[in-house]
């Protein structure tokens, strides 16, 4: 297996005042799948349908059909006005088959969450989207690793912060886009973002 070269996250962290809740993915595919140049880029990647079905009622309300891309201006609205944050579990990563799959990522750097929830003192909950992303902050919080759709709270600072683990946007992972936005649905209800 040829190995690639290592890559460094190419967002910044989109962290809206007052967050409440940081999601973290993976790491972004590389740039010739982005729609656009924010989180969940792929035309393909349910993230924004997920919102948009759980938020609108509408799977398709950041949607730009014949673009194929999103409404990047309409999605960071949407955080700003909930206190959703992104960035993503790997700082730094290789990826050793040249695709965004969890599967043949290595994390060379991972995210230094500590340094997250010390300069954000409102976030509340950490949300993984996806197992690999799951896997990475149980390690770093010493935390047992939450079944899917569960949680596992830790303490920063002296607040309760808690993890909860959801299930891939990506298509790749087999589940129906509906039953996806359920458990989002529940975990948005939990931390008061619904």
């Amino acid at each position: 297996m040829e190995r690639q070269e290592e890559e460094s996250h190419p967002f910044t962290p989109y962290i809206p005042e007052g967050a409440q809740i940081l999601m973290l993915g993976t790491f972004p595919p590389k740039s010739d799948k982005w729609s656009m140049p924010f989180y969940y880029p792929n035309w393909i990647n349910d993230m924004w349908r997920i919102m948009g079905h759980i938020f609108y009622c509408d799977r398709n309300h950041f949607c730009i059909e014949a673009a194929k891309s999103f409404k990047l201006d309409e999605i960071k609205a949407f955080l700003n006005e909930r206190g959703i944050g992104l960035y993503d579990t790997g700082s730094r990563v290789i990826r050793l088959k040249g695709n965004a799959s969890d599967k043949y990522l290595e994390i060379s750097q991972s995210i230094d969450l500590n340094s997250f929830l010390e300069r954000y003192p409102t976030l509340h909950a950490v949300v993984t989207t996806g197992e690999k992303a799951a896997s990475v902050v149980s390690a770093l919080t010493g935390t047992e690793l939450p079944p899917m759709g569960g949680r596992a709270s830790f303490m920063f600072g002296g607040r309760t912060v808690t993890h909860y683990r959801m299930p891939s946007s990506s298509r790749a992972y087999p589940m129906k886009l509906e039953r996806k936005a359920e458990y989002y649905r529940q975990m948005f209800v939990a931390t008061g973002v619904i």
